[in-house]
């Protein structure tokens, strides 16, 4: 342990690809705080703040309105100065303050720039990081992808490995696992004996130095095993090196989002075909979004990676609240947003 200081508040990043399972993980530990009063930052990336809508219905004590904070404005580590240190400032204003903060990463963020914020002067007298975790695909590795739906990337790679570090989307993965003081394997239900062990040695290719590795089934792990590890990143992360050491800063570009309405439907299964089918669309990661069932009193909650889509109730729709719903489309720059949106209009 770094005997951190005991003024400083303990922040646990937790960075991961798209769909890992970052935000289920996030509200596992909400539901089990273990006496603590935990914050949560939910940094987005796209128009609307889903992963945040979705903690805030999670519908336990811990997920109030105001212990969770969306920053929808870009990465963190691009905006400290606007976003990330008045953000900081409400929650270590409020009273009592809170004894633990989450920041959950957007899945596109290189997590090294946003520990090295830590040593702003705004920011350092204040909190420290008590760990970064990267919650990874166990079900995507055991096929060979950093992501459920990267077949494309995945060929690419078996006809030229001279690919495996130009592609963007393996070097925020590999950077992602290099920053990392624990990894959280999800998805370990859905693989065998042979499908865990090729997850397994797939990670363990990946990582630059032992680190500990956990299974997680539907993001449960022990907050024990995650919070209150004391270990002050920040002070040693300039020693883990990652592929974007030597830029100045960095951009997204690679990567595009766009929102779509999603009208009331008669069943909960035609939806999530629907989903499924915009999802196979050529360059697109993963889609996530809320909507209205036909006499359903409550709001049915979608989220998938590639073809894999699981959707459940999660809260009562409010009063005077429009039944409304939305989709929000992430995946590489170019994707066909038009074919995405022909896919969940079809009847």
């Amino acid at each position: 342990m770094s005997g951190q200081s005991l003024d400083k508040i303990p922040c646990t990043i937790v960075t991961g690809f798209l769909g890992a399972g970052k935000t289920t993980l996030i509200r596992h530990l909400l539901e089990n705080p273990g006496g603590r009063r935990i914050a949560v930052i939910v940094n987005e990336f796209g128009d609307i703040g889903m992963d945040a809508e979705i903690l805030r219905g999670c519908g336990v004590e811990a997920c109030a309105e105001a212990d969770i904070v969306e920053l929808a404005n870009g990465c963190i580590c691009c905006t400290v100065a606007d976003d990330f240190v008045p953000t900081l400032d409400k929650l270590l204003a409020r009273t009592p303050r809170p004894d633990h903060i989450l920041i959950e990463t957007s899945g596109l963020a290189l997590p090294k720039p946003l520990v090295q914020a830590f040593h702003w002067p705004a920011i350092k007298g204040r909190v420290t990081v008590d760990g970064v975790v990267a919650v990874v695909d166990g079900a995507a590795l055991a096929e060979g992808r950093v992501a459920h739906d990267e077949a494309a990337l995945a060929a690419q790679r078996a006809a030229d490995p001279s690919l495996d570090h130009d592609d963007p989307v393996e070097e925020v993965f590999e950077d992602q696992v290099a920053c990392a003081d624990l990894i959280v394997l999800t998805k370990a239900d859905l693989l065998d004996e042979a499908g865990l062990v090729r997850a397994r040695a797939a990670l363990g290719a990946a990582l630059p130095r032992p680190i500990g590795v956990l299974e997680a089934q539907s993001g449960r792990i022990s907050p024990a095993l995650l919070l209150g590890l004391g270990l002050a990143t920040e002070a040693e992360i300039e020693a883990r090196r990652t592929h974007h050491d030597n830029e100045e800063d960095h951009d997204h570009e690679d990567f595009a989002s766009v929102v779509l309405p999603l009208p009331e439907v008669t069943e909960a299964n035609t939806l999530a075909q629907r989903v499924a089918a915009a999802c196979a669309v050529p360059g697109v990661l993963r889609a996530k979004g809320f909507a209205a069932v036909q006499g359903k009193p409550m709001r049915l909650l979608v989220q998938a990676v590639g073809q894999r889509v699981g959707h459940h109730f999660d809260r009562p729709w409010a009063p005077g609240e429009a039944r409304s719903g939305q989709l929000v489309v992430l995946g590489l720059h170019g994707f066909d947003a038009a074919a995405v949106a022909e896919a969940l209009a079809a009847p």
